[in-house]
C-alpha cells in the first residue's frame, strides 16, 4: 500500500489568519473539528497556546514555558466544526497581527482507558496515529493506556500542574533512554523518565519522575505513530552544504518540526507549506521562543518536496556537518494515493 490516508488535510491542516481584536470572533476554514490547536502569532513576540479537547478549550498551555497550565477565558474560547473561536488575547487575535494555528484530528470526545496501571482519558485516532492522554501521576514506576493499537514513536508529556514542569519528547529515534525538552535548546537528554522501554501497542512506560508522573499530579500527553504516506518520524545527519541532506518521507510535507540532538543551543525549527508557500522554505517559528517567525533566512531552510524534504542552508541548527537532527512530518499530499495513482498526476 503506498499510503493509509489519500487526504491528509482531513486529519491535519495548518491555517493562516488575520486578527480583528474582537470577542469570541469565529475561526474557520480547519476542515474538521480540531481536538489539538496550536496557536503562534506569526508577527510579534507572543506565547505559543497549545490547546486540546480532552483538557477543555479555556486551558492552554505553552511550548515555550515550563509553568503549569492556565485558564484563559479571552485566549481560545471553544473548539467547534470547522475550527475553533477566539477572545480578544493578543496571543491569539490582536488587531491587524498575523497568526498561524496547526490542527489536528483525535478521537472527539475522550474515554476511560485502563490498559495501564494508571487509568487514562484518551481521544485517540488510530487512522492517523495520533491521541491526545490525559492522568494523574502516582509518583512510582506506572504504565498508562494510550489508545492507539500500535506502538507510538514519538510521544510529548507535559505537567499540567508543575509550574517547573518541562516539555518532554521521548522518541524511537532518540530511543528511551534519552529524551529533550521541547521548551529549551538542550541537546538530547540521558535519564530515566520511560523506564528505558519503549511503549507498546498498548501503553507507554513512566518513572517515578516528577516532570512525568508527579504524585497526584495532573499530566497530559500527545502520542504519535507513524502511518505511512501522511506522517513519519525519524533522524539524518547533516552535511553542513547548502547541497544538504535528502530526507525521503513519502508525501510532500506540510509541517516539519526539526531539533539537533546531539549539542545543545540549537532551536526547535518549525516549517510549514503555507507560510512562505514555495520554496526554498526559508521561513521558520521555534517552538521553545516567543520570538515572531524568522522570514528570509538563509542557514535554516529547507526544499519542501513531492516525496520527502532537503536541507538548503549551512546552519548548525538544521544541517551542522556530522550533527544529528530529529523529526517529526505531517503529509500535504502522499506522492501515490492508495490506489497507486501519483498526486501529480490528478
Amino acid at each position: 500500500m503506498y499510503t493509509t490516508i489519500d487526504k491528509p488535510t482531513d486529519y491535519f491542516n495548518t491555517l493562516l489568519y488575520t486578527g480583528d481584536g474582537n470577542n469570541a470572533r469565529g475561526i474557520t476554514g480547519v476542515g474538521f473539528a480540531p481536538d489539538w490547536t496550536w496557536i503562534k502569532e506569526r508577527s510579534s513576540t507572543s506565547p505559543q497556546k497549545l490547546l486540546d479537547t480532552v483538557r477543555g478549550a479555556l486551558k492552554e498551555l505553552e511550548s515555550s514555558s515550563s509553568a503549569k497550565e492556565e485558564t484563559e477565558s479571552t485566549s481560545l474560547q471553544s473548539f467547534d466544526s470547522d475550527g475553533f473561536t477566539v477572545g480578544t488575547n493578543g496571543a491569539v487575535n490582536e488587531s491587524s497581527q498575523t497568526y498561524v494555528s496547526w490542527n489536528w484530528l483525535a478521537g472527539g470526545s475522550a474515554s476511560s482507558n485502563t490498559d495501564g496501571s494508571i487509568t487514562s482519558t484518551v481521544s485517540a485516532n488510530t487512522t492517523a496515529g495520533f491521541s491526545i492522554v490525559s492522568y494523574t501521576g502516582t509518583g512510582s514506576n506506572a504504565t498508562v493506556g494510550h489508545g492507539l493499537g500500535v506502538a507510538p514513536k514519538v510521544l510529548i508529556l507535559k505537567s499540567r500542574t508543575r509550574s517547573d514542569g518541562q516539555w518532554s519528547v521521548g522518541s524511537d529515534m532518540l530511543g528511551w533512554t534519552k529524551f529533550l525538552y521541547l521548551d529549551a535548546t538542550s541537546a538530547e537528554q540521558t535519564f530515566n523518565i520511560y523506564q528505558d522501554t519503549a511503549p507498546t501497542s498498548s501503553v507507554f512506560y513512566l518513572s517515578s519522575d516528577g516532570g512525568v508522573n508527579q504524585s497526584s499530579g495532573n499530566m497530559i500527553g500527545y502520542a504519535f505513530a507513524e502511518k505511512k504516506g501522511y506522517s513519519k518520524f525519524g533522524k539524518y545527519t547533516g552535511n553542513g552544504n547548502a547541497d544538504g541532506s535528502y530526507i525521503h518521507l513519502g508525501f510532500r510535507p506540510a509541517w516539519l518540526l526539526v531539533k539537533k540532538s546531539s549539542a545543545s543551543g540549537s532551536d526547535w525549527n518549525l516549517h510549514h507549506n503555507k507560510s512562505p508557500g514555495f520554496n526554498v522554505n526559508d521561513n521558520y517559528l521555534a517552538p521553545n521562543e516567543n520570538a515572531a517567525e524568522v522570514t528570509n533566512n538563509s542557514y535554516q531552510i529547507f526544499d519542501l518536496l513531492s516525496n520527502g524534504f532537503k536541507c538548503r542552508g549551512t546552519g548548525t541548527g538544521t544541517n551542522g556537518s556530522g550533527a544529528t537532527y530529529i523529526y517529526m512530518a505531517f503529509a500535504e499530499s502522499p506522492f501515490v494515493t492508495s490506489t497507486g495513482i501519483p498526486t501529480t498526476a490528478r
